[in-house]
C-alpha cells in the first residue's frame, strides 16, 4: 500500500478558539499529511463534553470557529474529509460495542484519568464519560480503519490503548480493524503572553481569528526576559517568550540580529516586539484572509461540512456492517 492509500485520522476537541500553539502543534502537520495520505479530520464535540458538559454553549460556538480556523489554515476539503463527530452516529454504536470488551483495568491505568483524580478538578471529571473516553477515542479511529494517528509523545499511551482494543476485538471476532500506528509529531514549545504555556485556559493566547489590532496589542503586552529590567541590561533570547515566535515568523537575518544584539543590549524589547508584530501579521495574513472569505460565505462552509459528513458516514456504515457481521449482530 502506498502512502496515499494509507488513512490518517485526527481530531480536535471543540472547547474554544484555536491559537498559534494549535496551528504549529497540529495544523502544520495536517497540512503535510493531506498531501501524503487519505485524511479524516473531525471536530470532537462529544469528547468536549467530558470537561464542558456543564457549558455546552462553548462546544456549540467553538465547533464552527474551529472549522473556519482549519479552512483558514489551508486544510483542503478536496484533499481531506472534514466532519463533526456527533453527526456520524455510528461512532456512538461502535463505542458501546467496544465498551463491552474493554477491561476496566485498562481504563483505570490511563495516565490522563489517574492525573485528573489527584487534581482539584477531580470531582468534575469523575464521570463515566471521562473514564471511558479512551474507548470512544478508539471508536473514532478504528471506525475509519485508520492506519496512522498523528500525536505528540505525551499521547502515546492513548494510542496504545486504541491498539490494544483493536487487537482484542480482532482476537475475539476476526480481523476487522487495522491496528493503527502513531505518527510522532514535533510540537514546538510556544509560550503565551505571560510566559506560561499558550492556552485558552490561561487567557494568554494569540488566536488564529485575532485581527491586526488584537495581535498588535497582545505582542506589545508580552512578558520578555524577566532579568532584563532596563533597556541597557543585556538579555538572553533563549529566555524570552518572543524568540520562539521570531524563529517561526521572522526572516533569518532578523533572527540572527536579535540573537547577536540582545545579549549586548544593542536592541531593546520594544523594538524586538515591533519586529515580531510586523512579521507575525505578515505570516498570519494569508490564514486570516482565507478565514475571512469562508466567514463571508457560510453556505460554502455548510456544503463542505455536508460533503465531508456524507463521506464519513459511508465509511463508518461500511465498517459497522463488518462489525455487526463479526459479532453476529446482523439484522
Amino acid at each position: 500500500m502506498n502512502d496515499k492509500g494509507k488513512r490518517v485520522l485526527s481530531g480536535m476537541r471543540t472547547t474554544g478558539r484555536l491559537h498559534l500553539g494549535h496551528y504549529h502543534g497540529v495544523l502544520v502537520n495536517w497540512l503535510r499529511f493531506q498531501e501524503e495520505y487519505d485524511c479524516f479530520f473531525f471536530a470532537a464535540d462529544w469528547h468536549a463534553l467530558t470537561s464542558e458538559y456543564q457549558n455546552p454553549e462553548i462546544i456549540r460556538d467553538s465547533t464552527r470557529d474551529i472549522l473556519l480556523d482549519w479552512l483558514g489554515a489551508g486544510i483542503d476539503p478536496e484533499r481531506a474529509t472534514l466532519f463533526i463527530q456527533s453527526h456520524v452516529m455510528e461512532h456512538a454504536e461502535l463505542h458501546l460495542l467496544l465498551s463491552m470488551i474493554t477491561p476496566l483495568s485498562w481504563l483505570l491505568r490511563n495516565p490522563t484519568y489517574k492525573d485528573s483524580q489527584t487534581e482539584a478538578a477531580g470531582d468534575t471529571l469523575a464521570t463515566y464519560g471521562f473514564l471511558g473516553y479512551p474507548v470512544l477515542q478508539a471508536a473514532d479511529i478504528i471506525i475509519y480503519r485508520a492506519h496512522l494517528v498523528p500525536i505528540g509523545h505525551d499521547q502515546l499511551p492513548h494510542v496504545e490503548l486504541t491498539r490494544e482494543i483493536a487487537r482484542r476485538f480482532n482476537h475475539l471476532y476476526g480481523d476487522v480493524f487495522p491496528v493503527p500506528d502513531p505518527i510522532l509529531t514535533e510540537v514546538p514549545k510556544l509560550s503565551g503572553l505571560d510566559g506560561r504555556k499558550m492556552s485558552k485556559s490561561y487567557d494568554n493566547a494569540i488566536y488564529l481569528s485575532d485581527d491586526e489590532a488584537a495581535v498588535t496589542a497582545k505582542v506589545s503586552s508580552m512578558v520578555t526576559d524577566i532579568r532584563r529590567a532596563r533597556r541597557t541590561d543585556p538579555g538572553d533570547p533563549e529566555q524570552c517568550n518572543l524568540f520562539p515566535l521570531h524563529r517561526l515568523y521572522s526572516p533569518a537575518g532578523e533572527v540572527e540580529r536579535i540573537r547577536a544584539e540582545c545579549p549586548q543590549a544593542a536592541i531593546g524589547c520594544v523594538e524586538c516586539k515591533r519586529l515580531l508584530t510586523k512579521n507575525l501579521l505578515i505570516g498570519m495574513g494569508p490564514l486570516r484572509e482565507r478565514r475571512r472569505r469562508y466567514e463571508e460565505h457560510p453556505g460554502l462552509v455548510d456544503e463542505i461540512l455536508a460533503a465531508g459528513t456524507d463521506h464519513a458516514r459511508r465509511v463508518a456504515r461500511e465498517t459497522m456492517t463488518r462489525v455487526r457481521d463479526a459479532m453476529k449482530l446482523s439484522r
